[in-house]
């Protein structure tokens, strides 16, 4: 028996096929299954083999254990065979690489239309990898420089290769005015302005003081207290070192973050100091036989320089936000057509070779 399965599309609005004939189909697309002895499945027309579920379907059963054993609370292996709320664990297992392939063939489609690849059959990502890892072996071989690992895993590859398609599609759909991933100026402007105390953080200036207080040996057990309300009632920590017993203030100015990244003592610093207002004293910080509190003396703020720094960051992150609305698109706008019977032949011990 087989049926067909959609998500809704502007093409058809197909009823949802469990796996293994859960409910019934309703056809409304006219989306035929190839004609293939192996396929188990077609996407707008391009087959989905019983290796290439298998291939995912094992890829993913560590995922869908630790989800299943979080989600109803087991313990020990899985029992693929055993019931996990309305469906068996393999039922569940099944579908997710079913919307996984649904999803990765209609980047592999995409790629296809765009000129990235020849083919979108598992059968010749398969010969594909032969053909990566010889080369490799050959370079190897030969003393040449091979860059990343000497050979590729089929899940290795598989990422690899979905990961360098999803960047040259993202490049390729939003390099020219009217591209359907085309970002402005004006559009990282905007994302620049509606969270820029956010990307100003480290190009911000800090003039501070800290003040350090040593606990006495033998301090009461309400000293932390007694020393906090002598803070909160004083204008300025230079008040307060002048009158506790090896007080220590210092001044000091914060520049943002170094050309490497912040360390974890600066990360701590600006989270302390990007809370406070000018002339604003922080919450006290414990540690080892003292007390530390911050004060902050005055914040400048290099928005120009920000901008300059974090524009091509924030123009990345919104193309890859609108290639995710676009695939998501694709997808909806694509139809599933599933052999339930094909599927159902599908076992534990299948999922485990």
């Amino acid at each position: 028996m087989k049926g067909t399965a959609s998500r809704p599309s502007r093409r058809a609005v197909v009823l949802f096929v469990g796996i293994w004939g859960v409910v019934a189909a309703l056809v409304v697309t006219g989306v035929t299954l190839a004609h293939r002895t192996d396929g188990v499945a077609a996407i707008d027309g391009h087959t989905v083999t019983r290796d290439e579920l298998l291939f995912h379907m094992r890829r993913l059963a560590p995922t869908v254990q630790n989800e299943l054993r979080n989600e109803y609370h087991l313990r020990g292996a899985i029992d693929w065979t055993a019931k996990a709320g309305d469906r068996t664990a393999l039922q569940r297992l099944a579908t997710r690489a079913l919307d996984e392939i649904w999803r990765d063939k209609t980047t592999l489609i995409l790629a296809k239309e765009q000129g990235l690849v020849d083919s979108v059959d598992h059968a010749d990502f398969l010969a594909e990898l032969a053909d990566e890892n010889e080369r490799r072996a050959k370079a190897v071989a030969a003393g040449e420089t091979v860059y990343g690992i000497a050979e590729f895993s089929a899940e290795e590859y598989y990422s690899h290769r979905l990961t360098e398609l999803r960047t040259s599609l993202t490049k390729r759909l939003s390099a020219a005015p009217g591209d359907p991933l085309r970002v402005t100026d004006a559009d990282v402007r905007r994302a620049f302005d509606a969270d820029r105390d956010a990307w100003s953080a480290n190009a911000t200036t800090y003039t501070y003081s800290k003040l350090v207080v040593p606990v006495p040996d033998g301090a009461a057990p309400d000293y932390p207290a007694g020393l906090q309300r002598r803070v909160d009632a004083a204008d300025r920590l230079a008040e307060v070192a002048r009158r506790e017993p090896g007080a220590r203030l210092t001044t000091a100015t914060f520049g943002g973050a170094a050309p490497t990244g912040p360390n974890a003592h600066d990360q701590e610093l600006v989270a302390v100091l990007g809370k406070l207002a000018p002339g604003q004293i922080s919450a006290p910080v414990p540690g080892p036989g003292q007390v530390t509190y911050y004060e902050l003396d005055g914040r400048t703020v290099d928005e120009a320089g920000a901008f300059a720094e974090y524009s091509r960051r924030i123009r990345q992150s919104l193309v890859e936000q609108k290639f995710d609305q676009f695939l998501q698109r694709q997808v909806d706008d694509s139809d599933i057509e599933v052999d339930t019977a094909a599927i159902g032949s599908i076992n534990p011990e299948d999922v485990k070779q």
